[in-house]
Order: C-alpha cells, then structure tokens, then sequence
C-alpha cells in the first residue's frame, strides 16, 4: 500500500516501531520533539511497521502514543503487526494508553487481517525438515 501511494505521487515514509521510537527519542533529547512531530505531520502518510515485535518500555510507549496522536484525523498512517489488539496492552506495558492508541488507530481505519503461508516464503523449497543434515550441510 505505501507503494502504490508513492506511486500515485504521496509522500510516504517507512520505519519499523523501533526505528520511529528511537527517531523520536533521539528528537527528545535534542529538544526538538515537538518540531519533528509536527514536520512528521505534513507526511501524507507514515507506515509503521513491525508493532509487537518487541515490548516497549514506558519511554518508548509514550513516544509511539504521541506520534500516533499527532496524527490522528490530520494524516494516514499504516501499521503492521502480528499481535491482535487484545495483546497491545502488554506491548506498551500500559491497558490504558494502548486502548486510547488503537482507539485513534481504528477509529476512520480500514482493518486488513492477512492470513495464509508468508509471502516470503511462497515459491521457496524448504527442503528437509529443520535439523535434518542434508549432504549440503554434513
């Protein structure tokens, strides 16, 4: 989707969670926090992907809720995770802040659910099972 949208001429960017979270914390420490999420909100649209992949602590929660806030019903924003909702709680390590998150989130959203083999992996041989020596690896 963020192809396409640099496709038909949009301005997008691309970060893992991890990599938007430490771009902020490194604004924050610059005093520059406020300055990047408003420059961050002229961007048509901003895709986050990989939430859940690791916990966040308390910093980095309030730094991905901020930018999130920011850009609730000003700009679009595409997230990716494997965790359902249910689970965000225990990514942000607070009930409360990731329920006003995904609030914000899914209010105008468009909610794709992908299941299925990872496209990654569709015309890969996978060969013999996982710790198996094959003449390859003896």
């Amino acid at each position: 989707m963020g192809v396409r949208a640099c496709l038909a001429g949009q301005r997008v960017v691309f970060r893992t969670a991890t990599e938007w979270v430490a771009l902020l914390a490194d604004a924050q420490r610059q005093g520059k926090l406020d300055e990047e999420l408003t420059r961050l909100e002229r961007i048509p649209l901003l895709v986050c992907d990989e939430v859940g992949y690791i916990p966040f602590d308390p910093q980095a929660a309030s730094l991905m809720f901020m930018l999130v806030s920011r850009r609730y019903e000003r700009a679009s924003m595409i997230v990716t995770s494997n965790k359902p909702f249910s689970a965000w709680g225990e990514i942000f390590g607070d009930d409360m802040a990731a329920t006003a998150m995904v609030d914000r989130l899914i209010h105008h959203a468009e909610i794709l659910s992908l299941k299925g083999d990872s496209y990654r992996l569709k015309d890969r041989d996978l060969g013999p099972q996982l710790g198996r020596r094959t003449p390859e690896t003896a």
